[in-house]
This record gives structure tokens, sequence and C-alpha cells, in this order.
């Protein structure tokens, strides 16, 4: 899978780091504002410097966060995100246990959860303009696993054709922070190794 440079295909080692919710808000709240020290993203998680710290080493570990060259002191370290993007291919995986990723994907499954929750929380106080821009839209649809396949990537597709957003990078002034989530959830009505329908 080719990927660019802002990306990262999760490996055995990032996945078991990401296994735990606080570690995918971290590398989230990193992604989304830029370097932090432990105690600045211990009081945006409502968690202490300590746990934030311990869990920034972990991330540190599997190449996910690194610490900020020139910054800081010994006391209170600056990290950043070394990507943008974290791509999940359990085929290129020969030696993940599917219980990590399925303990990967209930980490992003609740930070998901967290960031709906806080927006509709936030909603009043939003603007006319956003608050209509806002959408929370869900489609049953009725397709087969390779149109699900090709849903997802055309998806994908539409979303790479606005710009990401990057600590410190240009944007419209008007510009501001929008979360896309996109999600092809399968609603097996059988067995899914039962082929009979």
């Amino acid at each position: 899978m080719a990927t660019e440079p802002h990306q990262v295909v999760l490996d055995t080692a990032a996945l078991k780091a990401l296994a735990h919710p606080l570690r995918v808000q971290l590398l989230g709240a990193l992604r989304r504002h830029g370097p932090s020290t432990a105690t600045l993203l211990g009081q945006r998680l409502g968690v202490t410097s300590g746990a934030a710290s311990y869990h920034l080493r972990q991330l540190a570990g599997a190449g996910l966060v690194a610490e900020e060259a020139g910054r800081g002191n010994a006391r209170d370290r600056w990290w950043r995100a070394e990507h943008r993007m974290s791509i999940l291919n359990e085929e290129a995986m020969d030696d993940v246990a599917p219980e990590a990723v399925d303990t990967y994907l209930h980490s992003v499954a609740a930070s998901y959860s967290m960031l709906l929750q806080q927006t509709v929380n936030e909603r009043t106080t939003m603007p006319e303009r956003w608050r209509s821009a806002m959408d929370m839209s869900d489609y049953l649809l009725r397709i087969t696993p390779e149109e699900a396949r090709t849903l997802g990537d055309r998806l994908h597709a539409v979303v790479k054709e606005y710009r990401y957003d990057a600590p410190g990078a240009p944007h419209p002034q008007d510009a501001e922070r929008v979360a896309v989530v996109v999600q092809v959830l399968p609603q097996l009505e059988h067995d899914p190794g039962d082929e009979t329908p």
C-alpha cells in the first residue's frame, strides 16, 4: 500500500501502542493542535501529567510521536506527532492477533464517540453558518463487499480533494477545523460464515 509522507501504515508495535483509548486521544490532540507537553495535554484531556507522560513514551516507542527538539527542558518535554494520519492494513500484518485489532478499533470508536458528543454539545454556540454546515447522516445500503470497498475508496478520494488541517499550514481566513469521519459499517443479518441468504 502506497502512502504519502504524512501517513503511517500501522505495524504490530504501533497497533499495540494505540490499543489504549488515552493514547488514541493523545495522538489525536497532537495531530489536531500541534506540539505540546504532557502537562498541557493532561489538562486538555482531563488526566494527570504523569499519565499523559507515560502514554506519550509508549507512543514514542512505537514511532508515532517524538520529542520536539530544541523546545522545553528536562522537566517539560515537548512532543509532536510523527504523522498526520494512521492507516490500518490487517493484510500486511502477518503476526497480529485479531484481538489487538479489535482493541485498537474499540479505542478509535471511543474517540469518535467523544468527538461527536463534544461537537453536538458545542452546536448551540456555533455561528449559524457552521450549524447549517454540520451534517450527521446515515444511509442503510444493501451492497456487496466489493461495492463497500469501492464506496470507501471513493469517499476517501473526495475527502482528499480538500486541504488537511495541519498546525501552522496556510488556509483561508474563514476556514475552521472540520472533522470528517468516514465509516462503512457492515450490518450483517446472518452468520458471516453462512452463505445462505
